[in-house]
């Protein structure tokens, strides 16, 4: 309120000590002698008033050779002209008739002509209106002078300067009244505001009400202050002869622009009704369908054949397809959308969007296509194209994963759609992840031994599904060596890292334990000793034996 009650005195001041320039009058009624031009069609005739002081006097004409705006200006200067020569009395203004015209003369200076054209535009006889117009010419220059005598521009003066103090007395109540007013109402009716809610949504909050409100009455009390600096303006522009033009255009200048604005919206107010409806019901069906969307995503309301997590997609998708209905429907109802001009502009827009975003494009329907054919979700340990890691991100426009290494890596969903995707997450949860790994064991060694010793290690590792037994398969037999692999079963796909590297620990040991040697990852011959580590020596220096029989698997609780 403080800052628009400063903007509003500043512009009082400032219009105020403008209005008093002779410049800024003689400016506007340069350009209102223009007023009553009237074009005919085929004919190249002119007519323009002639105007003293601002006062309107009379009507000429004028052809193309000498146009009337240029004919009532030299005319209104030459009784300007007479007006300031205090020695040239009115009583001395004759009518002369020439031979086509009627003079006017003034101390014997020709002040202008009247031709039968000029009688012509009120249908009379032109000595006649040479009178009438010498008559008008006398006035003008009585109050010509009239108006310059300096006991007159004292009394003008003062009357300016009471009337700036009743404004700006005016302007400081109505700013009091104005403050008093919203304090009141504040008081008396903002704790009886409340938000408006449906379903515990909030539709409008009582705290946008009341800012609509108080700047509602902060409108009015600048329409008001505006309208007081109108009146005041117009009054003291009358008071001087050099302003007085602009105090009878003051209205005209003022409201012109405002008057072709509601014209222009009164034929518009229609469509702008109906672009304000389309609006309201576009933005309410859109709460409601975020509302319903967010229902299913949070399980209140289910869908046959609905993933929850294909709510929040769904639900973009969707506001995407009203937003574009209501554009639709609202093109033919936006002003102007008939000119060439925004024709050209929407179609320049069309292009440049469709040549600048096919990748983009591209993007979000691969997100859509990888949403509904439910390739992963967040969670999920995967693997994409080279890149492995936790799907902690999924946008329309990419997919983001996190390395076991604790990378951030960001995929287009474009690259998504065209790589291979391996979901390490999808039968984990549901029949477990087959965990496998190879060793090569001599063919002196017995099989039946070696898929023992590799079930062994399997119990020893913790992490695995029990109720899923481990196998061994033979996958080949080398050239020095048979191949074994050993299949356990986990439902943790976040864990795998850890289970292969304890798994593989459990390897080492029980193969240790019995005395046979891997022979992977290549053999050349027997070595004189067996390449295994005894028993004594499993805590070599600076490892440490466990404090309890069994070493635990140690697992960090963030993700790897």
């Amino acid at each position: 309120m403080k800052h628009t009650s400063r903007s509003i005195w500043s512009l009082v001041v400032l219009v105020t000590l403008w209005s008093t320039s002779p410049v800024f009058g003689q400016s506007i009624q340069s350009l209102a002698s223009a007023d009553g031009v009237d074009a005919k069609a085929g004919s190249d005739t002119r007519q323009a008033t002639v105007i003293v002081d601002g006062q309107p006097l009379f009507v000429v004409r004028g052809v193309s050779a000498y146009p009337a705006v240029r004919r009532a200006g030299e005319i209104a200067d030459r009784i300007r002209s007479v007006a300031a020569n205090k020695a040239i009395a009115t009583s001395s203004m004759t009518v002369e008739d020439q031979s086509g015209a009627t003079w006017i003369l003034a101390g014997g200076s020709r002040i202008m002509a009247v031709t039968d054209e000029d009688a012509s535009l009120e249908s009379a006889n032109r000595r006649l209106m040479a009178q009438v117009f010498s008559a008008k010419i006398a006035e003008a220059i009585d109050a010509y002078r009239k108006d310059r005598e300096p006991a007159v521009l004292l009394r003008h003066g003062l009357f300016a300067f009471g009337a700036t103090l009743v404004l700006l007395g005016a302007i400081y109540l109505v700013v009091r009244i104005g403050r008093r007013l919203q304090e009141g109402v504040e008081r008396k009716y903002r704790g009886r505001i409340h938000d408006l809610t449906i379903l515990s949504f909030p539709i409008v909050k009582a705290e946008h009400v009341w800012q609509l409100f108080s700047g509602l009455l902060r409108f009015a009390t600048g329409i008001a202050i505006l309208l007081m600096a109108l009146v005041h303006l117009r009054y003291t522009l009358g008071l001087f002869p050099w302003t007085r033009g602009t105090a009878t255009q003051l209205f005209a200048i003022a409201i012109e622009p405002l008057r072709q604005m509601v014209l222009a919206l009164a034929w518009i107010v229609p469509d702008v009704a109906f672009l304000a409806c389309l609006f309201v019901v576009t933005r309410y069906v859109l709460k409601l369908v975020a509302l319903f969307f967010d229902s299913v995503a949070t399980g209140r309301v289910k869908l046959q054949h609905f993933d929850a997590e294909w709510a929040l997609p769904t639900y973009r998708l969707v506001r995407v397809l009203i937003v574009a209905f209501a554009l639709v429907v609202a093109y033919p109802y936006i002003p102007g959308s008939e000119t060439d001009a925004f024709k050209g502009i929407s179609v320049f827009i069309g292009v440049v969007i469709s040549l600048g975003s096919s990748s983009l494009i591209g993007n979000l329907i691969a997100g859509y296509s990888m949403t509904y054919r439910r390739a992963f979700k967040l969670g999920d340990r995967v693997k994409i194209g080279e890149h492995v890691g936790e799907v902690i991100e999924m946008r329309l426009l990419a997919t983001h994963l996190r390395t076991p290494k604790n990378e951030e890596v960001i995929i287009p969903n474009a690259t998504s759609v065209t790589s291979d995707v391996v979901n390490f997450s999808t039968m984990a949860r549901n029949r477990g992840l087959i965990l496998h790994t190879t060793v090569g064991v001599g063919y002196e060694t017995p099989w039946r031994q070696v898929e023992a010793m590799l079930l062994e290690a399997a119990s020893r590792t913790p992490g695995l599904l029990p109720d899923h037994p481990p196998f061994v398969l033979q996958l080949a037999l080398a050239t020095f060596n048979v191949v074994y692999e050993l299949n356990v079963y986990s439902n943790r796909a976040e864990r795998v890292r850890l289970l292969y590297s304890e798994l593989h620990r459990n390897i080492l040991d029980v193969f240790n334990e019995y005395g046979v040697q891997i022979m992977t990852p290549a053999y050349e011959g027997d070595p004189r000793d067996s390449k295994v580590v005894p028993k004594e020596r499993w805590y070599a220096p600076p490892a440490r034996p466990p404090a309890a029989p069994g070493r635990p698997l140690l697992v960090p609780k963030a993700s790897s």
